[in-house]
């Protein structure tokens, strides 16, 4: 089951990249940086993977990765700024963001203030979430936006020449191959095992939120 939850994630940011080009890529940024957890290391590694197979161009790939975030981000920022905390954590379920998160997040940003956002821009998990807390809290929008671009295009890039890469690698070196090979059904339930983990977690504290 669980691998099969994997796959169809895979599946599909595989085939939204390869029908959607760059759209494609900012149209799945969008989605994640708008709360729901559709994994921007896959996204981006995948572009960058991509480039060295020259479909796509690194820069116009962080490019169209930074576009997307702040539109997904406009849009929580939006959500957390119309409706507070409340609508937050009411609806946040939907998206697989529980209160835990969402004080995380509060936390991160009453702590580090408007430098939450550049630097949460490039934190896993934290990307797609900060958002929120900095609609709640109001912050001005034009510097939210420019940190928002500065951080994810940072992100965006390192994600993106990382799988540009490991491209090179597979082709160039027949022992990267070997071992892929060798161990890539570890790797497969790895990534399978973190996601059931990161799904299960959620749901788990959601519930336990929920009155009796």
């Amino acid at each position: 089951m669980s691998e099969k939850i994997v796959g169809l994630v895979f599946q599909f940011v595989i085939h939204v990249i390869n029908a959607g080009g760059y759209a494609g890529i900012a149209g799945l940024i969008t989605l994640n940086s708008c709360g729901i957890p559709i994994p921007s290391e896959v996204i981006m590694t995948f572009a960058g993977f991509l480039t060295h197979l020259g479909r796509f161009n690194l820069l116009l790939v962080a490019t169209a990765g930074a576009v997307g975030c702040n539109i997904g981000s406009a849009i929580a920022y939006w959500i957390g700024a119309r409706g507070g905390r409340p609508l937050v954590e009411r609806y946040g379920k939907w998206v697989l963001m529980s209160r835990h998160d969402l004080d995380r997040m509060s936390w991160f940003f009453s702590r580090y203030g408007s430098i939450a956002i550049l630097v949460g821009r490039m934190l896993p998990v934290v990307q797609t979430y900060v958002a929120f807390p900095a609609g709640i809290g109001r912050m001005p929008r034009l510097r939210f936006h420019i940190y928002t671009s500065i951080g994810s295009w940072i992100w965006y890039f390192c994600l993106a020449w990382a799988g540009m890469k490991l491209g090179q690698r597979w082709d160039t070196d027949p022992r990267f191959q070997e071992i892929f090979h060798r161990f890539h059904l570890v790797v497969e339930l790895a990534i399978a095992a973190l996601l059931v983990w990161f799904v299960w977690s959620h749901l788990s504290r959601r519930r336990d939120a929920e009155p009796a």
